[in-house]
Formats: C-alpha cells, sequence, structure tokens
C-alpha cells in the first residue's frame, strides 16, 4: 500500500512550468484507492481464513455424527436381540423361575441368568440413549456449521466483488498517471547490500530484502510477486517461525513493542484498520510491499503512513 507521502517522497520536485494540481490530484486519487482495496484485499484474505477454520468445524461435525450414527445402529441391534429374548421368554420373573426349577440350585442358576440378561438389556438401553443423544447433538452442530460455511461463503463472495471493483478504480487510477510518475513508483529504490542480525529475526530479514524489486500484486502469495502481509509471513516462515496471512493476524503476533524500540525483524503495522504492514531493517528504514506499479522496497518508516502497532517475533 502506498500513501501520498511513500510517493511523494520517491518524486523529483515538479518544476514551475508543471501542472502541479493535476498530477498531484491523480496521484494522492491513486494511493487512496490503493489503500482501499488493500484493506479489501485483507478481508477478503480473512474471510478466506475464517472459512478454512468453519470447514475444519464442519468436517469434525460430519465426523462425529458419522460415528454416533454408526455407534447407534450397532447398539440398536443388540437392544433389538435382547428385546427379542425377553419377548421370547428368557426374561423370566422371579416367581416363574421358582415354579418351574427342580433344585434350588436350579433356582439360583436361573436368578443369575435373569439378572445378567436385565443388566445387558438396560446397560445396552442406556447405551443406546447415549448414542441417539450424540447423533442428535452431531446433527445440529454439523447443521450449525453448515450454516456458518454458507454464511461466509457468502460474505467471500461480496469481499470478493467489493475488492474486484476496487481493483478496477485504482487500475484506472493508476493508467491515468503519467508516464513519469510511473517509471518514478515502478523505481526498486535502495537495492544496495544491507547487513542483518542473526538470528530468526534476521533470517526473516534476508528474506524481505530479497524480493526488492518484485512486484506488489494484490492476495499474491509469492514467490515472484508478494502483497504486504505475504512478504512477512513468507520472510517469517523462512526463518521458521509460523504466523498467520493477514495484516490484523499478524497485528497481533508476537509481543508489543514502542516505536523507540523498533529494530531489525519488527513488524509495522500501519491505519487504524490495520490494513498495511512492513519489516524494520533498524529504527528508521523498512522493507515492505507497497502497492500495484510500486514493487518490493526499502522505504523511511515513518513516510508508509500512520504506525499503529509494532510486534516482536523474536525476542
Amino acid at each position: 500500500m502506498a500513501t501520498a507521502a511513500v510517493v511523494a517522497a520517491s518524486l523529483p520536485t515538479a518544476p514551475a512550468t508543471a501542472q502541479p494540481n493535476n498530477a498531484a490530484d491523480a496521484l494522492k486519487k491513486y494511493n487512496e484507492l490503493s489503500e482501499q482495496a488493500s484493506k479489501l484485499n485483507q478481508d477478503h484474505l480473512k474471510a478466506q481464513d475464517d472459512l478454512k477454520a468453519k470447514q475444519g468445524e464442519l468436517d469434525k461435525a460430519k465426523g462425529d455424527l458419522a460415528n454416533a450414527q454408526k455407534a447407534e445402529e450397532t447398539l440398536r441391534g443388540q437392544v433389538d436381540l435382547l428385546t427379542e429374548a425377553t419377548n421370547s421368554g428368557a426374561n423370566f420373573s422371579q416367581i416363574s423361575a421358582l415354579l418351574v426349577s427342580d433344585s434350588q440350585q436350579d433356582f439360583l442358576n436361573r436368578m443369575s441368568a435373569i439378572n445378567i440378561l436385565a443388566a445387558d438389556n438396560a446397560e445396552a438401553l442406556q447405551k443406546l440413549t447415549d448414542a441417539v443423544n450424540a447423533a442428535d447433538a452431531a446433527t445440529k452442530s454439523a447443521n450449525e456449521a453448515t450454516e456458518a460455511s454458507k454464511k461466509l461463503l457468502a460474505e467471500m463472495d461480496q469481499k470478493k466483488a467489493d475488492l474486484d471493483k476496487q481493483l478496477s478504480e485504482a487500475q484506472a487510477q493508476y493508467r491515468s498517471l503519467s508516464t513519469t510518475v510511473k517509471n518514478q513508483l515502478a523505481q526498486s529504490g535502495d537495492m544496495s547490500n544491507i547487513s542483518v542480525p542473526a538470528g530468526t529475526a534476521g533470517r526473516a530479514l534476508q528474506f524481505a530484502l530479497n524480493q526488492r524489486g518484485k512486484p506488489y500484486v494484490y492476495g499474491s502469495n509469492g514467490p515472484d510477486s508478494w502483497d504486504c502481509s505475504s512478504l512477512i509471513q513468507a520472510a517469517y516462515r523462512f526463518a521458521g517461525v509460523s504466523i498467520g496471512r493477514t495484516s490484523y493476524a499478524q497485528a497481533a503476533a508476537g509481543r508489543p513493542v514502542s516505536r523507540s524500540e523498533v529494530k531489525a525483524g519488527d513488524i509495522l503495522v500501519y491505519y487504524s484498520s490495520q490494513s498495511h504492514v512492513a519489516m524494520a531493517i533498524d529504527g528508521i528504514r523498512a522493507v515492505h510491499a507497497s502497492t500495484e506499479g510500486v514493487p518490493v522496497k526499502v522505504a523511511d518508516i515513518d513516510s508508509i503512513g500512520p504506525v499503529t502497532a509494532i510486534r516482536r517475533i523474536e525476542g
């Protein structure tokens, strides 16, 4: 995501004979549209993550339902067998056992069989009841997960439509910029060798710096192009640390640090919407994937936009 301040800082001062108002207005409009598109892109990515989570819940609920139904079917067969035996006269009363017994021992044997049969029947009935209740609960859970997934799908479709519309407007605005301005935006900036510290943060930073010059593409996951949050995620994945895909998730990763404490590898979160992220090189500079038409590059931390959160993954 580029802001007017970021882009303006990279552009040459316009001569007195130029038309600053038209150029400035076009550039400002482009930055505004890009910022809105970046937020919608993060919203869409978050919706995709939410849908994956709900799909997992749905899969689990379906599995629980299948297991509960299988248990119900098995236990119902056992109960049916016991019921059939009872109806056939297997479950004698104590009086009938006494009347048909040949001896005291025969009576005791018959009573023992009656008690075992009754206990088995009661246990089977209880298990069947539990299985039926489990099946009912699993059915309800599966239905709720299905409805939640349908709702998220609808929301995601709407966010995608909003994003496509915003991207179209931003791209149209970009095309309206002069060739000079577009060439300035496309410059890769500082490509010099920058030393990084040892450890996880240093490895992540080195990965991010190695991506300088690659294009920004909304929703891209690399390796040939990036959006702001995919670059940060990939950098820390390279360093052996798993963090969320969206800028929103990254705004909650690690631990918070103050602006005065910023050091290499810290994640810088921008705007009240937390819709853009960059990685600190030191207390002054950061590397980030800003917006369409602008490659991954180094910029002054505070020129990118208003910093609203800083997160440290290591240390």
